[in-house]
């Protein structure tokens, strides 16, 4: 076992928080990792790679994917089959309760994550289904691999009840430590984000490295059902200090023109993807209408046939 021996003794313990989890069930769990296999897996973490930094909307972002972790290195790899192991697996459904709990050996959207000075996660709830087996999103599990990080520096991952509603919504923010593990649930409220990371001068040269992966069952309970659906953001709402009567100073205007052009991005995003899943939509009508076409004129010419062989002579049995 890659993980901590010790977490086995604190099952129930973990269960119980997940459980009780707010704003939804979530676990934090330190230590996850054996401590030698924590410490390699920060040493053999990949390069920032700007070809897998392209985000949702095509453009170049702060944040690396390499989802392919059996490519990194052999021990990577030997983290990759570890996650599709029984062992893991099952581990993971005594700590959440979630039976029958299926890795996604892809790793697609997850795998290590590495996100530079700047960066920032809007709240969001991921897609719900992987519509290549149709299988049902269940888990995410983050394990941060940072050996500093300070609470000023930003980039805590965050649980939202709700951020349609800012002066409702309820946050728990959650340190990425090194060896930190954080597991939760997705569905349809599991709204979660981080905060802009802002490292003093003498620490840019560091960045927020994680791990993430996807745990999926074949089925999962009527009342979590919900059409098929990609990832959903919702834009953070404008900084509390800019209020009605002050002056906006420069730095007030340039963000308040990020968060505008961020959502002007999204917007047109959505729209692209609308056209694009129309385009698609007629294409398969034109292709049905063409069945129904050449089957109709099929049927014709067997009538036809039918009609002939009917009024010869020649048996038809």
């Amino acid at each position: 076992m890659l993980i901590n021996k010790a977490l086995q003794d604190k099952i129930s313990i973990y269960r119980k928080q997940f459980e009780e989890g707010k704003p939804f069930k979530h676990v934090v769990i330190d230590n996850f990792f054996d401590p030698d296999v924590a410490q390699t897996l920060l040493q053999e973490f990949p390069l920032f790679d700007p070809q897998k930094a392209i985000s949702e909307t095509g453009t170049l972002g702060g944040k690396s994917v390499h989802e392919n972790l059996g490519e990194i290195s052999i021990n990577y790899q030997i983290l990759a089959e570890h996650l599709g192991s029984t062992a893991f697996l099952d581990c993971i459904s005594q700590l959440t309760g979630i039976e029958k709990l299926i890795n996604d050996e892809t790793f697609y959207g997850g795998g290590t994550h590495e996100n530079l000075n700047g960066q920032e996660l809007d709240p969001h709830v991921d897609f719900n289904l992987d519509e290549r087996r149709w299988y049902h999103r269940r888990l995410n599990v983050i394990i941060f691999l940072n050996k500093e990080w300070e609470e000023s520096w930003g980039g805590c991952l965050e649980l939202h009840s709700n951020p349609r509603e800012p002066d409702e919504n309820q946050i728990t923010a959650l340190l990425p430590l090194f060896n930190r593990c954080v597991i939760f649930e997705t569905n349809e409220y599991s709204w979660h984000g981080f905060t802009k990371i802002q490292l003093p001068a003498e620490k840019q040269h560091l960045s927020r490295k994680s791990i993430s992966i996807y745990l999926y069952t074949k089925e999962r309970p009527e009342d979590e059902l919900a059409p098929p659906h990609t990832t959903f953001y919702i834009h953070r709402p404008l900084p509390p200090h800019i209020q009605p009567g002050k002056v906006l100073t420069q730095e007030d205007y340039q963000e308040i023109k990020v968060l505008l052009k961020r959502r002007d991005d999204l917007i047109h995003f959505y729209q692209k993807k609308e056209l694009e899943n129309s385009s698609e939509l007629e294409n398969i009508k034109m292709q049905i209408k063409r069945y129904l076409a050449l089957k109709h004129q099929n049927l014709w010419k067997l009538w036809h046939l039918w009609i002939k062989l009917k009024k010869s002579s020649f048996p038809l049995f």
